[in-house]
Parts: structure tokens; sequence; C-alpha cells
């Protein structure tokens, strides 16, 4: 399989399954705003010019999310995800989609409005509110977090979608100084060998 990737990107994500699973990948490096990436032979590959985006055999998927999922289905011997009937299910899926849908949209803004943006263009109301904005969303994972050291009870698919979340929010400026678990769950994902190797990658 071959994984399309930039460091620094949503892609970390995908080598950080491959890794946890032990899968075998081939690898196609980017750099976040490569040019290369906006040429017509990439956008066959990715529509919009982005990572990552998994290709296995006749098969090409963008989108992180699907990506882990896919593999998971087809590839992860049941580790990484709860079966439909366990008590957890709800609560993985529950989990798993929040990244994209409550935390990464802030993301996004603050690394326009702090990274991408010349600075002349960056607009601090908006890296502010966005910041804010991140830093509660923060605070409902620090209290599902409660008692656990995984989202959805043992490490799981949710935590390489919202667990890369936490880390990078951390990373951009959210504050998590009142927020223990969030603290202590960032560093026990990071203390894991794969993370380390996607990050480095």
């Amino acid at each position: 399989m071959k994984i399309y990737h930039a460091p620094n990107t949503r892609s970390v994500r995908i080598l950080w399954l491959f890794e946890e699973l032990g899968l075998s990948y081939e690898l196609e490096h980017y750099k976040l705003g490569d040019s290369e990436m906006r040429t017509p032979e990439y956008r066959k590959i990715h529509p919009l010019g982005r990572v990552p985006v998994l290709e296995d055999g006749a098969v090409k998927i963008f989108e992180s999310g699907a990506i882990i999922q896919y593999v998971l289905e087809k590839y992860g011997q049941g580790k990484f995800i709860p079966t439909v009937d366990a008590p957890n299910f709800a609560r993985y899926l529950q989990w798993f989609h929040y990244a994209e849908g409550m935390i990464m949209p802030q993301v996004n803004i603050i690394v326009v409005e702090s990274i991408l943006l010349p600075e002349e263009r960056r607009n601090k109301v908006n890296l502010d509110r966005a910041t804010k904005l991140v830093t509660r969303m923060l605070t409902a994972v620090d209290e599902g977090l409660e008692g656990e050291e995984y989202l959805a009870g043992e490490f799981s698919g949710a935590d390489m979608m919202t667990g890369h979340s936490c880390i990078v929010s951390a990373r951009l400026g959210a504050d998590i100084s009142d927020k223990p678990n969030v603290a202590a769950y960032i560093e026990r994902l990071n203390a894991r060998p794969a993370l380390k190797t996607a990050f480095g990658t």
C-alpha cells in the first residue's frame, strides 16, 4: 500500500495507524504547500491537492478518518476498533468523529492565521477566537477521559483521530493547564513508539 504524506498534517494519523498495526507501506513524501501537490497530475490523486491519500491496489481513498476506518476494517484483524455489539462501540464512534467535527475546524483557522498567511494578512481576532474555541472543545475531551486512559476505554482508532487533534491543538497554543486528563493523555500518546515514528517521518 502507498501513503501520500506530508509532515505535520493529518497524514501523520495514517502512518501512526500503519505503525501500530505493523503493516508495511510505501511512502510518497511531500512538504506542506509543496507546489507539486497543485499540479494536474497530483489532483488526479486528490482533487484538492492534499494529503493523506492511500492507494491499495485499485482502491484510492482520501480523508484520514475514512482511511483509518478502511484499514481497520480490512486489515486490522479486530485491533483498535470495538465490535458493534461492544459496550464501548458508541463511545468509540463519538470520539472518532469528534476530531473533525469539533476540534480540527478551529485548528484549521489557527494554522491559516498563524502559519500559512503572510503576517500582514493575518487576523488576530480570528486567531484568538479559534484558540479560545479549540480550548473549549478540549474541555469535553478532558471530561470524557475522567477515569480512563483512552477515549473508548482502550486504545483505538478514536485516539488516532481525536488524540492526534489534542496533540496538535496543544502544540498550537490551546490552553490545557486546567485539563489534567488531556495533559496526561497527550503524554501517554506521545510515548507510543508508533506515534514517535509517525511524527518523525
